[in-house]
């Protein structure tokens, strides 16, 4: 019994920290407003085709905005977690408590997952109602779907633990901003992968953002837009192996470098980063 409290008290944390973010206006304009805003661009390329089919690139860039935003909550959403509850003392408080690293690791990925689902209904709701060819094509959409979810929190969240590990200073978050934009230009989320170099295309598919895009778009457009992707297929067996070998990934190397960090902190350490963070505020 005692096994699972930490799962039971982490996954109780998450609920109540994903509540009190819909219930904080910032938190939740962080939330909403780069889902509409990008609902605003792909809806004004609802009227542009794509090149030999009938099907729109706004339709394509819906599913495949959502298979990002996976790669956001369940990354970023867990580097900024980390960096920030590292210099206000959170981090040290779950130290000190007998499994209060897993229960403290479980609550950001069960309100990371929460938020994630949010940000999706505001996104897919819409976007079957606005876009004619999107649409759920029977039970084996709806478990595609829900299966590349699981698989892509499973593949990022450990990655942003592993990250959030490794920047103490919340404005390193940057460092982590960029890289993941230009993942964004090349991973098929707002044009077909194949229009870009053969080289290009390599270098994306190594990477969970084209992967889950690729399961969105395989769960949500006609099985005819298979033939836009690379080898005319949706390729979901490759899909959960690439997705699969990322999560493997990263929790080797979250928990190791979780641990880590939890050695090193100390309330001199913690009070050092909070000076330093009202030096940056004067």
């Amino acid at each position: 019994m005692m096994r699972w409290a930490p799962l039971k008290i982490g996954a109780r944390r998450g609920v109540i920290e994903a509540r009190h973010a819909f219930t904080t206006p910032e938190e939740m304009a962080g939330i909403v407003i780069p889902s509409v805003i990008a609902m605003v661009v792909i809806f004004f390329l609802r009227g542009v085709s794509i090149p030999g089919t009938e099907v729109s690139l706004g339709s394509m860039s819906l599913p495949s905005m959502i298979g990002m935003n996976i790669t956001f909550f369940g990354m970023l959403g867990i580097v900024q977690a980390l960096t920030v509850e590292r210099e206000d003392g959170t981090l040290l408080r779950a130290k000190t408590v007998p499994g209060g690293m897993t229960a403290y690791f479980v609550g950001i990925i069960v309100e990371s997952l929460i938020q994630l689902l949010f940000s999706l209904a505001l996104v897919l709701i819409p976007g079957v109602i606005v876009f004619e060819n999107v649409a759920f094509d029977g039970p084996g959409s709806w478990l595609l779907l829900l299966a590349t979810v699981i698989m892509g929190v499973g593949a990022t969240a450990p990655i942003g633990a592993a990250l959030g590990a490794l920047f103490s200073n919340p404005k390193s978050l940057a460092l982590v901003m960029l890289p993941t934009m230009g993942l964004v230009a090349i991973s098929g989320i707002f044009y077909p992968i194949t229009a870009l170099p053969t080289w290009v295309q390599a270098i994306g598919q190594v990477f969970p953002m084209y992967w889950l895009g690729l399961g969105m778009r395989a769960s949500l457009l006609p099985d005819a837009m298979a033939a836009i992707e690379i080898g005319g297929s949706w390729r979901h067996l490759e899909m959960f192996a690439v997705l699969g070998a990322w999560t493997v990934l990263g929790l080797l190397l979250a928990p190791m470098l979780l641990r880590r960090v939890a050695r090193r902190e100390s309330g001199s350490a913690v009070a050092e980063r909070q000076q330093r963070a009202m030096q940056r505020v004067g």
